[in-house]
């Protein structure tokens, strides 16, 4: 079996049907035992209670970074084999990963205030973040602006490749600019530990409720993009007969 026959709408819609209801409720698990395990921690030595942000700010950052690569991969699958779902599916991504930006910079800020004593500073990683944002509304506007489909899908392809720079500066910015006031990743693969167990497993666990949230709602969304797509083919049929 090819991974490519769910590319098929009506295989895709059957195959998300049955798996949606199990992702939900493993998103909803995991996100609120994450949360709730997160603010029952101890305040951190150094920075109090506001390290807690941390189980809100760290899972949506790397979703919108994320997200954002998915939509590249799904774009670059569009536009070299010309499968809709693909095309759909970063569509229908882009408004999840605009609002976990959103939460992101908002959560940053608060976090930053009381650590760095400021809410924003033109640092490399927030900056590039925020030009990350500007980057989804640009593709989300893109989309509504162009009228058909295919040629929204396209442009919308284009703008992907270009925005996935700024996803790629915002993840690796603290490791290529040293002087930024944004510490380095929490977790690493590197030797040594950067993080107490105490926080380290509830932030695992909520950083897999969010991914599991992101693919409930893509799912979704993308269902609807699709039931969509067959609503407006059917009028356009009638129209012509």
């Amino acid at each position: 079996m090819s991974i490519w026959e769910y590319a098929n709408p009506v295989k895709f819609m059957r195959l998300s049907g049955a798996i949606l209801p199990w992702v939900a409720a493993g998103a909803a698990i995991c996100t609120v035992a994450g949360l709730v395990w997160g603010v029952l921690t101890p305040p951190d030595y150094r920075q109090g209670a506001s390290v807690k942000i941390m189980f809100l700010h760290v899972p949506a950052a790397m979703m919108a970074i994320n997200i954002w690569l998915m939509m590249l991969v799904a774009s670059l699958i569009w536009l070299i084999r010309r499968h809709h779902v693909s095309a759909l599916a970063a569509k229908a991504a882009a408004p999840i990963g605009a609002v976990m930006t959103v939460i992101a910079l908002v959560t940053g800020a608060a976090w930053g205030q009381p650590t760095w004593g400021t809410w924003w500073e033109w640092d490399p990683r927030l900056t590039s973040f925020l030009v990350l944002f500007l980057f989804y509304i640009g593709y989300i506007a893109l989309w509504e602006a162009v009228e058909d489909p295919d040629s929204a899908a396209d442009l919308t392809g284009i703008l992907c490749l270009v925005g996935s720079v700024f996803a790629l500066i915002s993840r690796y910015a603290a490791m290529f600019w040293s002087q930024g006031i944004h510490q380095g990743s929490s977790l690493s693969v590197a030797p040594g530990e950067r993080m107490s167990a105490v926080y380290r497993y509830p932030l695992y666990l909520t950083m897999l409720g969010f991914f599991l949230l992101f693919l409930t709602l893509v799912l979704i969304r993308t269902r609807t993009e699709i039931r969509l797509r067959r609503t407006a083919a059917l009028q356009a049929r009638e129209a012509r007969q």
